[in-house]
């Protein structure tokens, strides 16, 4: 099981199966995070990526929920 991480207040997240979630809350434990895009002209919310997302240990396979 991953760490209890302090939550940044600062960039609220849903995305519990990244390692850096905080896990007690949905926030980001990152100082600051990368937004980027997959896309050349990013023209819907579906195109913007957070580069700063990294898959969780606990959470390796398909159809992982670990909320």
């Amino acid at each position: 099981m991953e760490s209890i991480k302090k939550p940044n207040h600062s960039i609220a997240c849903t995305v519990s199966q990244c390692a850096n979630h905080a896990k007690t809350c949905d926030f980001c434990a990152l100082d600051k995070v990368y937004i980027g895009t997959h896309e050349k002209n990013p023209t819907v919310i579906q195109c913007v990526d957070c580069n700063s997302f990294v898959l969780s240990r606990d959470c390796g396979k398909p159809g992982c929920n670990n909320k």
